[in-house]
């Protein structure tokens, strides 16, 4: 049995970004800048390969690709590359990929567990144009606060460096300044994109396909819990003045509670047990 073509793009992206992984754990050790060339060059070809296994997909199921689990997480995979390049492109930092690029092959990893299958018919909940607003805004959100983990991952790394070998030794990544900053930015930008696409669109879908803005459904309440945080999380920097390490550890729990959020739906059922 041949694989379809969307498929194939998607296990060209999954090979391309294991490529840009491990090219930017070598730019970590080497530093030279004609790899960390190539690993970014890795990381768009496979975004564009990704892109265009996307629109195929969208095309051959004649509805957006991301109904179901594998799209899904998929789709957050892409818009986490997306996010990356776009802080590539802005802070010039290629470093940045040793931390990023893994995330964006570990989501297409756990998107590659689940059916692949192209599901031509959508049951009626999902037969609405709500669904692809609420769904692109909300992975678009969730991509660019995978980007946010990362930073804050190499945040810790870099600190800890900087606490036990100097700031000299530690000078291989970038300042803990920038790393804070990003991290800030990528939060405040996530969250805002979470609720309007989780929330608010969330709620509005929910309306027209079951006659509620709310049931109590696991997988509203774990996007709630999810908000609920990220809010406690800008207010604690922007009131309390809550930066750096304090924030970098609430962008890795964020960040775990979002992917808890959706491996839960699978266990705990409910309206969204679809997906």
């Amino acid at each position: 049995m041949t694989t379809p073509l969307d498929v194939l793009f998607f296990w060209m992206a999954f090979y391309l970004y294991l490529g840009g992984f491990l090219l930017f754990v070598l730019y970590l050790g080497i530093r030279n800048p004609k790899v960390s060339f190539a690993a970014s060059g890795l990381m768009g070809l496979g975004f564009a390969a990704h892109t265009v296994g996307l629109i195929l997909r969208w095309k051959i199921a004649g509805h957006p690709p991301f109904a179901h689990s594998f799209g899904y997480i998929s789709v957050m995979a892409w818009a986490a590359v997306g996010a990356f390049l776009v802080v590539l492109w802005k802070f010039k930092k290629p470093i940045l990929g040793a931390f990023i690029a893994p995330l964006a092959f570990f989501l297409m990893g756990i998107a590659s567990l689940f059916p692949k299958d192209v599901s031509e018919q959508l049951m009626p909940a999902l037969q609405s144009y709500w669904l692809y607003i609420h769904v692109i805004i909300t992975v678009l959100g969730s991509g660019v606060l995978t980007v946010a983990f990362g930073v804050s991952v190499m945040y810790l790394v870099k600190l800890r460096s900087v606490s036990s070998k100097g700031e000299r030794e530690g000078d291989r990544l970038p300042s803990l300044d920038l790393l804070d900053e990003i991290n800030y930015r990528s939060v405040t930008v996530g969250y805002l994109l979470y609720t309007v696409g989780a929330l608010i669109c969330g709620a509005i879908w929910a309306h027209y396909a079951w006659g509620s803005f709310w049931s109590w459904d696991p997988k509203e309440v774990t996007s709630l819990i999810v908000w609920l945080f990220y809010t406690g999380t800008l207010h604690a920097r922007i009131q309390r003045g809550w930066r750096g390490k304090r924030a970098a550890w609430l962008s890795i729990i964020g960040f775990t509670m979002i992917l808890l959020s959706f491996l839960g739906n699978h266990v705990l059922g409910g309206l969204h047990a679809y997906e």
